[in-house]
């Protein structure tokens, strides 16, 4: 509880010889200045990296725009982080009723861009290369089937002879 009100005070230090009203108000009338002094300073900071559409075309730069079907869009979302491109991703639905992903940049990063898509299709594609260890697993559970139905014949066959 301490530790909330002690981040929530502010100190105010005024010197003065004699401490009249006028000069409290201007001295609060200063503070409130340089607090929204400090709000325009921090709103005119331009984000970087991922951002929603609104802000990435705020920035006035130029969007451009790719669409993706691929569910595993995180993998782009670090390879685009580590190439410093600004982008925003938006999901939506096909007229199949299937999700798929806008995906915006901004015009400026066309090297970044085209740099990061690089990257992000060789990994999909050795991705895509790689079998998943689901469908290893169905293969080993459909020849072990196969076995112990075969043992089970041999078995049934031993039995009646």
């Amino acid at each position: 509880m301490q530790e909330e009100v002690d981040s929530r005070t502010v100190a105010l230090v005024i010197n003065t010889a004699k401490l009249t009203g006028r000069i409290f108000i201007a001295a609060i009338r200063k503070f409130l200045e340089h607090q929204s002094a400090r709000k325009q300073q921090k709103s005119t900071v331009i984000p970087h990296g991922k951002q929603s559409v609104k802000q990435l075309i705020g920035q006035n730069q130029g969007v451009t725009s790719i669409e993706s079907n691929d569910p595993n869009i995180k993998a782009f979302e670090k390879v685009a982080r580590k190439y410093g491109v600004d982008y925003a991703i938006k999901k939506v639905r096909d007229e199949n009723g299937k999700h798929k992903y806008i995906i915006f940049f901004k015009g400026r990063d066309n090297d970044a861009i085209t740099a990061a898509f690089r990257e992000y299709t060789a990994k999909a594609m050795e991705k895509a290369k790689k079998p998943s260890i689901l469908k290893k697993l169905q293969d080993i559970g459909a020849v072990m089937q196969n076995q112990v139905k075969e043992r089970t014949k041999e078995k049934k066959r031993e039995q009646t002879r």
